[in-house]
């Protein structure tokens, strides 16, 4: 019973080590990625804008270019990923390759519709009357 309790301390902090450990490591990676940035790499920003870095050369900011002549300036910690462009356009063209067609439906042959006429007599004719309250418009 002694040992229970600190056993029972033991296991609540190991996976908040490890957790902490794993967020560390992420981290640091992802440092390493925006410290290696420049120019020409594809990238996409934590807001999900994409472009290509065009001025690399300050410490804390790059250059992108997000279209054609427009340039904006970005903090570096704003780049989520960095994106190869050949692994792209690969997923894209085997995603392309891979679709199915749906089967083909059969055309049905069309249906007339038999819609009764009304007779004149039996149709009450709405009466319009003045609303005072919506300045004289006529309601029905």
């Amino acid at each position: 019973m002694e040992l229970l309790f600190p056993l029972l301390i033991l296991l609540l902090f190991i996976p908040i080590f490890l957790s902490g450990r794993k967020q560390k490591r992420q981290m640091q990676q992802m440092q390493a990625m925006q410290a290696a940035l420049e120019a020409g790499d594809v990238i996409v920003t934590t807001s999900g804008l994409r472009g290509t870095i065009v001025d690399a050369s300050y410490e804390d900011t790059i250059d992108i270019e997000i279209a054609d002549g427009v340039v904006t300036t970005w903090v570096r910690g704003a780049v989520r990923e960095k994106v190869d462009p050949t692994a792209s356009a690969e997923d894209t063209t085997e995603e392309d390759t891979t679709t199915e067609e749906a089967p083909a439906v059969e055309a049905a042959e069309p249906v007339e519709a038999t819609v009764p006429k009304a007779d004149e007599s039996s149709v009450e004719k709405s009466t319009v009357e003045k609303d005072e309250s919506t300045n004289g418009t006529a309601r029905s």
